[in-house]
């Protein structure tokens, strides 16, 4: 998504899955209220019951590991302590009866698997390049088919760094090799998805991962080009003037890029390893209905299609993707982005089609200070599943993120478990 601290940390250091500029409006001037539920939905949380739930849907999670924010827990442990932890969060999956782990493998143009194209990540061993002694995506895979869960491996593309210091990078880094491919911009250091090297260079380095282990799912987040910044310029004027003429304009020019990544991508991950899904996971909101009468009627800050140059209406409704997990991280009742909203805009856009639609849920707001009273309440979450399961076209949920889902701090995942997880559920296929 995208894939920040909307957390107990700053999020705009982590960007891992939501859009910091975003979040400035969410948190500053939207109403901090709550509506009551919708007609038709239980006022009060109570489910459906498991019984009447679906028989195969999604129960996901996802394992961030940029800056260590789930796992591991900090840079430098033992293999061992590194086993145990990862481990330890597979287990809590299955005790809430979830059916699939969505782990970050690559989090900044680096690799949790033994990569001939790229470096060990930093946040193994707190030193880019630095072997851990092991093979976290193998035993990732392992351990989560031993439990019967999914393994879906969690790619960002483009990110190569959250600095902009070529040098703080490992001397064999491919960004340090070719310094044309780099493009620094708010405090980070980029791919350029302009460039045709870039993007099968990307796909190979991911795909390597596919061929080696026998992942369920391919996943991206919400990274393409990166969320803007107030006052800095994404720096692509050579590869615009050199690829950009067939466009109308830059923006164009960038979502054919962003498609081209999404459809190669695609037809890579069917070559290499058929039967293995690709899905994405995209900032909410793809336009507001004031942009485009298509749109959903929203008033965010930060719109898919014109700000992060993906089309994502566009992959459902073509099946470019397998599956979308739409990152709907607001409460029911928000005056800018109606979870409500924006789950009957997303069931629309995916009638019909064959992609599969999840929802991603903010289990990281729930009770976290500088949240609004909605999350304060631990019955929050769980009414987003029950409005939710009015809609044939949604297949199930993923919860932002591990840590979050170990310690619960006000019950709100024990609370879903308890009004809609009674028993356990197969993943769609």
């Amino acid at each position: 998504m995208t894939r920040m601290s909307r957390r107990a940390f700053t999020l705009a250091a982590l960007s891992t899955l939501a859009p910091p500029a975003f979040d400035a409006v969410a948190h500053g001037g939207a109403a901090a209220h709550r509506r009551l539920a919708p007609s038709g939905v239980a006022a009060h949380g109570a489910a459906t019951g498991p019984a009447t739930r679906a028989t195969a849907e999604m129960r996901g999670v996802w394992i961030a590991t940029v800056l260590n924010r789930d796992w591991p827990s900090r840079p430098g442990l033992t293999a061992t302590a590194q086993r145990k932890e990862l481990t330890a969060h597979l287990d809590k999956a299955v005790r809430d009866r979830l059916n699939t782990v969505i782990l970050q493998v690559r989090p900044t143009a680096d690799a949790l698997w033994p990569s001939p194209y790229e470096p060990w990540s930093q946040y193994l061993t707190g030193t880019q390049g630095g072997n851990p002694g092991w093979d976290p995506l193998g035993t990732a895979v392992r351990e989560a088919h031993a439990r019967g869960l999914e393994l879906h491996a969690w790619f960002n593309p483009y990110r190569i760094a959250t600095h902009t210091d070529p040098t703080r990078l490992a001397a064999s880094h491919p960004a340090r090799k070719h310094p044309d491919w780099v493009v620094p911009y708010g405090g980070r250091l980029y791919y350029n998805p302009g460039l045709p090297e870039v993007r099968a260079f990307v796909q190979q380095a991911m795909l390597d991962a596919v061929a080696r282990y026998p992942v369920d799912a391919v996943h991206f987040d919400d990274y393409f080009y990166p969320y803007p910044v107030a006052g800095q310029t994404f720096d692509d004027d050579d590869a615009y003037d050199r690829y950009g003429d067939a466009f109308t304009s830059r923006a164009a020019w960038r979502r054919d890029n962003v498609d081209r990544l999404v459809r190669e991508m695609a037809a890579g991950v069917k070559r290499v390893r058929p039967g293995t899904r690709f899905g994405i996971s995209p900032f909410g909101v793809w336009r507001n209905a004031s942009a485009d009468s298509r749109g959903s009627d929203t008033r965010a800050g930060i719109q898919t299609y014109d700000d992060l140059h993906a089309d994502t209406r566009r992959w459902v409704r073509n099946h470019w993707i397998d599956y979308i997990v739409p990152q709907l991280y607001w409460h029911i009742g928000f005056a800018a982005a109606d979870y409500a909203t924006l789950v009957a805009w997303w069931a629309e856009v995916a009638r019909g089609t064959r992609t599969h639609l999840y929802l991603g849920e903010a289990l990281y707001k729930a009770g976290a200070a500088a949240q609004p009273s909605a999350w304060q309440d631990p019955v929050e979450l769980s009414r987003h599943l029950t409005l939710a399961a009015r809609y044939p076209q949604v297949r199930g949920h993923v919860f932002f993120a591990a840590k979050e889902l170990a310690a619960d701090p006000i019950g709100a995942m024990a609370r879903v478990v308890a009004d809609h997880y009674g028993r356990s559920a197969n993943p769609p296929r």
